[in-house]
């Protein structure tokens, strides 16, 4: 059984421009529907964050609302209760990349917070990138790329075709006018190529070894995408 690693935010808040705390975490969906895809598939998921914290879900994620009725936000958040890997995550700077097939990374707005100017996470992306490793990255998890840079001080990722939480969405979700900065820009700020889908609807990029969904309804698609490169 080959391993695939998931790197999760172990951060509780999101501090938005006022110095408030936002509630979050990593989202339900963009854990669970990769994980079930992978493990379905025979792989083994690993769960690594900062510090080897054990994550917590962002509440919003388990709402009737946003997983469409109660019967399917039940059902999610069963799965993330009695998820083992979630109990019990490495610390990100004990992960052997030789040991894993493939990295993905949840959203969130956590990895907002914490992913963002984790320098351990932009070696890793870096170290993962240079491998020829799939790495999956979906929803807000791409500000993570923030903290990917070369020796020379350049960004990982300038050039490579990406997707990623939208203005737009961010907008609609009614915290757009809250943040302190928006993943969009500070990703068309690094040089990427930004690839804008309509929003709440599935959009995945792929750019050599790099696999980007835009929101939680990409999720599983980007795994499906994942899954076809590993065979």
């Amino acid at each position: 059984m080959a391993k695939i690693l998931f790197v999760v935010t172990g951060a509780k808040h999101w501090t938005l421009a006022d110095g408030s705390q936002h509630p979050t975490g990593f989202w339900a969906e963009e854990f669970v529907a990769p994980y079930d895809a992978f493990t379905e598939a025979g792989h083994e998921v690993v769960v690594a964050t900062p510090g080897g914290v054990v994550p917590v879900v962002d509440e919003g994620s388990l709402s009737a609302e946003m997983n469409g009725g109660k019967e399917n936000a039940d059902a999610i958040a069963e799965k993330v209760r009695s998820n083992s890997a979630l109990k019990q995550p490495i610390s990100l700077d004990a992960v052997a990349l030789d040991d894993y097939i493939a990295v993905f990374y949840p959203g969130g707005h956590g990895p907002m917070e914490d992913l963002a100017v984790d320098p351990t996470s932009g070696a890793l992306l870096n170290d993962v990138i240079d491998s020829g490793k799939p790495l999956g990255v979906v929803c807000h998890a791409p500000a993570a790329f923030l903290a990917a840079k070369r020796a020379d001080g350049s960004p990982t990722f300038t050039g490579y075709q990406v997707t990623g939480f939208s203005n737009a969405e961010e907008d609609q979700a009614g915290l757009a006018d809250k943040a302190k900065w928006l993943l969009q820009d500070r990703l068309v700020e690094l040089g990427v190529d930004y690839q804008e889908g309509e929003p709440w609807a599935p959009k995945v990029v792929v750019d050599r070894t790099l696999f980007t969904g835009q929101n939680p309804a990409s999720s599983a698609p980007l795994a499906e995408k994942i899954l076809s490169a590993l065979a």
